[in-house]
């Protein structure tokens, strides 16, 4: 059985092919464009992984989207609602963009594909998983590993920031999650757009930067932003964040905070920037850990 996977639309779009349970081809679609994170349909990775592996798409049994779009969409909705009037002009730009292209995905990924090959069943073998389920599986399934515990944390998938699943042989299913707007990997990316990085981008920078400095605002990351629990698990005080509703991910209050505005990109980070970086690090692994530690006592 041949199954291609793909990404795109988001960051970093790729593609996969997989036969008979082995990864026999896989590529992001900047390797062939040059363009760093290119988000858009992975053509020339699609094309790739076929003419690697031999095969065309009339051989292909499945194709598979990583994440499932309408459950983005509802949670776009509903997060608007909760927060509303707050955020009318982020919503106002979002919504026709969801509506023009991101809503309908299913039917913008068929006629992309249609180019490939227009005679394939694209009504019925083309699937989508949820996003930490998709994660999920990248690890479990090339993994040595009969039985396992799974544990996903990015940003933010449909809903899910944050999920547990349970591997066994051929299957996979979610147990536990932590929702939006809770998340760790939001968490670390409002520094680094604090810190004066890309978001989806300057992440690494942050790491980098981490062992230069002194932890010195972890208490008041611990204190003020982020309630971690004994068991990993943990709630933000979305006081200090924008990214629900705003075009930024920190607001002034964040500011006040750390004791000054956002770094200005252009100016080279000082000493202060690079404890920052080092103190959401530290608060970063110690939840981390803690999740960790807590699924080993539970399931061994």
């Amino acid at each position: 059985m041949n199954i291609l996977g793909i990404s795109g639309y988001y960051h970093d779009s790729a593609a996969a092919l997989i036969r008979d349970g082995v990864i026999v081809a896989a590529a992001q679609e900047e390797r062939f464009t040059r363009k760093k994170h290119d988000a858009g349909f992975p053509e020339q990775a699609i094309e790739f992984c076929l003419s690697h592996a031999g095969v065309g798409l009339e051989e292909v049994d499945f194709v598979a989207f990583y994440d499932k779009p309408f459950l983005k969409f509802e949670r776009l909705l509903e997060t608007y609602l909760a927060f509303a009037p707050r955020g009318f002009k982020s919503f106002n730009m979002a919504i026709p963009v969801w509506l023009r292209e991101k809503l309908f995905q299913k039917d913008l990924l068929r006629k992309k594909f249609q180019d490939f090959d227009a005679a394939f069943d694209w009504q019925n073998k083309l699937l989508f998983a949820e996003h930490h389920l998709s994660h999920a599986a990248s690890a479990f399934f090339p993994s040595p590993f009969e039985d396992a515990v799974v544990l996903t944390m990015d940003g933010v998938g449909e809903w899910a920031t944050t999920s547990v699943a349970q591997g066994h042989g051929h299957h996979l299913e979610v147990t536990k999650e932590i929702h939006f707007p809770h998340s760790l990997g939001l968490l670390y990316s409002a520094f680094t757009y604090y810190l004066g990085f890309k978001v989806n981008d300057g992440e690494y920078k942050v790491m980098g930067m981490a062992p230069y400095g002194e932890p010195k605002y972890a208490d008041l990351i611990r204190e003020h932003l982020i309630d971690l629990k004994d068991d990993g698990s943990f709630h933000l005080n979305m006081d200090y964040f924008n990214y629900c509703t705003g075009l930024t991910m920190t607001n002034d209050r964040f500011a006040d905070l750390f004791g000054g505005p956002r770094r200005d990109p252009a100016e080279p980070p000082q000493q202060r920037h690079m404890d920052l970086a080092r103190s959401v690090q530290d608060v970063l692994e110690d939840a981390v850990l803690a999740l960790v530690r807590h699924l080993h006592e539970k399931t061994g």
